[in-house]
């Protein structure tokens, strides 16, 4: 049925084709195809014409629309350019203070004309686009001066400043110490000096490291972008801000043009040394303290420098033709020259051969010295602080501070009889109410240092001890109650061996010297009587020894000791046995024999003594607490719970305890420490050993540590005394001259006196108004006058006659040199007789001296100066979080990085413990 269909298709379709062809021709096809392309041509035709008419009557409807008409392409642009600028009106207030702003708008105007201008007019003489960074940067600095009117500044440079300076120097000094600690000549000390100031900065802060920022100049950049760009974000507006071109110039100019100039001129050691010669240029040259900076240099540059500007000074005078008087000048000018080139030819060759002076010279030298009476030293603030030392490590400070406080007593005994005579003159009657308080800080005395109870107690003739309690008991206290008792004290501090006689031969005599500037140097000494010098209450001479090279007399070389533990034998119950198990009621312990042997210029001892390991641990807890040095170098074998009678554990112990004791008696050991010996001695004695410290302090650590953080290792801020917050000036000069002089590194008393000093120093001065007048002064300080003259230098320091300033060249090497020999001379020109009468002449120098060579490392420089501008941004926008901003940028930190790791690696095992 299929089939005859397809058929059929097929059959009619051929007959019409057939039957066309026929009829129309053969061409006919191509007709057709030509009708069919014309019919759809013309519909497209149609639609779009009527598709444009539609367009166009639709865009007359819209033309008063909201929408404007626009141009298009190439014809827009050309028409914009044709255009007229319009005008940007600028107004040229910025901080409401016309002396102020007239400066700024030069900074300004010289600024985008010597950084931008220069190079803009080459693509473009639109003006628009500087005009509008010109708006940028005064809208900026309205902003920071809004600002800065709402601050108040008076905490920042009476606290924070002062805080950051200590700081810095603190970390300046334990820098140094960590490189003498070294003991090793190294190729750059400089660069050594630089990597371990901020090893101890890292330990400190604990949360900063600045070594990136203030040694790597790439990144020192990248650090005063990122900065200037957080500060474009808070000053500018939002639609500022996002203008990238604008931002990048702007960021660019304040980073590169401005801060990064200013932060190398203020880091230039160079330029703070001339501006220290500046600052005191109205004093005068001094001889003395000139050739003291040349004895006391230890820097070769230094003294080369000196030497040929000597010299060639030298050849100058010697080539004048000259005649009659002047001759005699010009002799007396080339011998002192002379001498000056003779001083640093001689140092210059002791800094090379690596000893800064001969010790058997020193102590040849050394072996006549100026003779203190006792009474000139207790009345002498800077004899009196070494003396007490020496006490103290003898075991006699109970005399000494019984002398000074029954001084005390009767000062303030009658000042208060007097009051009272006064009063009863007056009429007033307290007669048992003040004879009531003396009567008290009697007994008080009495109590602390001469009854049976006191600890420790002064050991006095019995008889005038009874009878001073039958005066108290039985009559009114007087100011003269204590002279016989005092003067007993004196004569055996005067006269016994142990105390005055023995502190004259001790290095602690030889550096009380030394801050009396009574010391001469044994390499320039012109004539030697033979006889030793008297002191008669005044500086005699000048010192020009380093204390570093004091420290290596001998007290006392004529005793050599030996001591040591003999092989093991053991013995149950064998008390004579070298290292014996022993048993005592019940109790078990090890007992050690130590051969000891004594010899001296006259005789030879040798005997044993017996000691247990808590009579080890007992004596090296005492030395300890006594010397705090020591605790660093002699460790002690540990102790142990279980199987501690074990036959190798013993035999270990004592090898260990052995290595203990050679170790303590290394005569350099007793050398660093002359007190040691006495000690050392009475553990050795062939006698039973007197345990000082009792089994329950031995056994349990102590429950309340020191309340003191650690000073090395803490901001300066965190260490100052509460009681003295509160007075501004006597805070801020008590911090300086603990961290200037290391008078937290001196004993108390003398810190206490100072303290004391300078608030009734201050006092006496400016009364209690004291802090008001230093707010008035921190006033004056940001007041729109000192602003102005601020900006002014700035500007005419960058642009003198309105003229870019040409980078400066660095100096001769030479140049540099005598200027810091200038700079230091004249420091200590300027120091106060009366402050080396106070703290010493040898730690006002050492203490000005390292003030001066912690400005002379540039790295260091810009460290300080980064600090202050941190502060600085913290202070004046206290809600934007900069101290983690500047956590963040110093993350990248080298040092810091190491710190982290080695925090780690400490804290891990205790971890894994747990």
């Amino acid at each position: 049925m299929l089939a005859e269909t397809s058929l059929s298709i097929w059959g009619w379709g051929s007959l019409g084709v057939v039957l066309f062809l026929i009829t129309f021709g053969p061409f006919a096809i191509f007709y057709f195809a030509f009708y069919i392309l014309c019919f759809v041509g013309g519909g497209f035709v149609v639609t779009l014409l009527f598709g444009k008419n539609s367009s166009e009557k639709y865009l007359e409807q819209c033309e008063h629309s909201f929408l404007p008409c626009t141009s298009v392409g190439i014809p827009k642009c050309i028409e914009e350019m044709k255009r007229e600028a319009r005008p940007i009106k600028i107004d040229r207030r910025l901080t409401g203070a016309n002396i102020i702003d007239e400066p700024l708008q030069q900074v300004i105007q010289f600024s985008l004309r010597d950084y931008v201008q220069y190079w803009y007019y080459t693509l473009s003489d639109d003006e628009s686009f500087l005009l509008e960074i010109r708006q940028a940067l005064q809208y900026a600095l309205v902003q920071f001066s809004t600002r800065s009117k709402e601050t108040d500044w008076q905490p920042y440079f009476t606290t924070r400043l002062v805080d950051d300076f200590g700081t810095h120097l603190r970390v300046f000094r334990k820098a140094q110490q960590r490189i003498a600690e070294k003991g090793d000549q190294m190729k750059d000390q400089a660069e050594e000096l630089v990597d371990t100031f901020f090893e101890v900065e890292v330990e400190m802060e604990k949360e900063v490291c600045r070594d990136l920022v203030c040694t790597s100049p790439k990144d020192e950049e990248g650090f005063l972008r990122d900065l200037c760009e957080v500060l474009l974000y808070i000053l500018l507006p939002p639609g500022d801000f996002q203008n990238k071109i604008m931002r990048y110039f702007v960021r660019e100019i304040l980073s590169r043009g401005i801060l990064l100039p200013l932060i190398n001129q203020l880091s230039d050691p160079d330029y703070i040394n001339q501006y220290v010669i500046w600052m005191i240029r109205d004093s005068n040259c001094n001889y003395e303290a000139f050739m003291n900076i040349i004895k006391l240099s230890d820097n070769i540059g230094e003294l080369e420098a000196v030497k040929d500007k000597a010299s060639e000074e030298l050849q100058y005078l010697r080539s004048l033709d000259t005649a009659g008087d002047d001759i005699n000048t010009i002799k007396n000018q080339i011998n002192s020259l002379l001498y000056v080139i003779k001083v640093c030819d001689s140092r210059i060759q002791r800094l090379q051969s690596g000893k800064e002076i001969d010790t058997v010279k020193l102590a040849a030298n050394f072996g006549k010295l100026c003779t203190v009476p006792l009474d000139h030293i207790l009345v002498d603030n800077v004899a009196l602080q070494f003396f007490m030392d020496y006490m103290q490590q003898t075991g006699g400070q109970a005399h000494l501070f019984f002398w000074m406080t029954v001084e005390g007593y009767r000062v303030t005994a009658q000042q208060q009889l007097e009051v009272l005579q006064s009063r009863q003159r007056d009429g007033k009657h307290q007669t048992n109410q003040t004879k009531g308080l003396l009567r008290a800080a009697a007994v008080g005395v009495y109590e602390q240092y001469l009854s049976e109870k006191a600890s420790p107690r002064v050991n006095i003739d019995d008889n005038l001890v009874a009878k001073l309690a039958e005066t108290l008991n039985h009559e009114d206290p007087t100011p003269e109650i204590f002279d016989d008792i005092q003067r007993k004290v004196y004569e055996l501090m005067l006269r016994d061996e142990r105390f005055y006689p023995s502190f004259k031969q001790n290095v602690l005599y030889v550096r009380m010297l030394a801050e009396l500037d009574m010391l001469k140097d044994p390499s320039f000494r012109g004539s030697d009587d033979g006889e030793g010098e008297s002191f008669n209450g005044s500086p005699t001479s000048s010192i020009n020894l380093s204390l570093d090279d004091l420290s290596n007399v001998p007290s006392d070389e004529t005793v050599q000791l030996h001591a040591y533990i003999s092989d093991t034998v053991y013995a149950d119950y064998d008390p004579y046995a070298v290292a014996g198990v022993c048993n005592d009621h019940g109790k078990t312990y090890a007992l050690y024999a130590i051969t000891v042997h004594r010899r001296n210029a006259n005789s030879e001892e040798t005997w044993k003594t017996y000691r247990r390991y808590s009579d080890f641990h007992d004596f090296h807890m005492r030395i300890t607490e006594q010397f705090e040095n020591l605790a660093n170098i002699l460790k002690l074998p540990g102790k142990k719970t279980f199987n501690n009678m074990d036959r190798e554990f013993l035999e270990k112990r004592k090898k260990d305890l052995n290595a203990y004791l050679q170790l303590l008696l290394n005569p350099e050991m007793m050398k660093a420490s002359p007190a040691l010996a006495h000690y050392v001695y009475d553990f050795l004695e062939n006698k039973a050993y007197s345990k000082g410290k009792g089994d329950f302090a031995r056994k349990v650590p102590p429950l309340i540590q020191k309340t003191y953080s650690d000073p090395d290792h803490c901001r300066v801020a965190a260490t100052i005394d509460d009681s003295v917050d509160d007075n501004i000036p006597l805070r801020v000069m008590l911090l300086l001259m603990d961290e200037v002089f290391d008078l937290k590194e001196r004993n108390q008393w003398l810190r206490r006196n100072i303290k004391n000093l300078l608030q009734q120093l201050i006092r006496a001065t400016y009364g209690d108004t004291i802090n008001r007048k230093i707010v008035d002064h921190v006033d004056w300080m940001t007041s729109p006058e000192q602003v102005a003259d601020a900006v002014k230098r700035f500007r005419d320091a960058f642009w003198p006659n309105g003229i870019l300033a040409e980078t400066v060249p660095r100096r001769d090497k030479a140049i540099r040199m005598r200027t810091r020999v200038a700079g230091k001379t004249k420091l200590l020109e300027i120091m106060p007789d009366e402050l080396k009468h106070i703290i010493g002449a040898e730690t006002t120098r050492k203490g000005i001296l390292r003030v001066f060579e912690m400005f002379q490392h540039t790295q260091l420089n810009k460290r300080m100066v980064y600090v202050f501008l941190e502060r600085f941004l913290e202070t004046l926008f206290p809600q934007n979080k900069f101290h983690e901003l500047f956590n963040k940028l110093h993350s990248r930190s080298k040092q810091m990085q190491r710190y982290k790791q080695r925090l780690h690696s400490t804290q891990a095992p205790s971890l894994q413990k747990r």
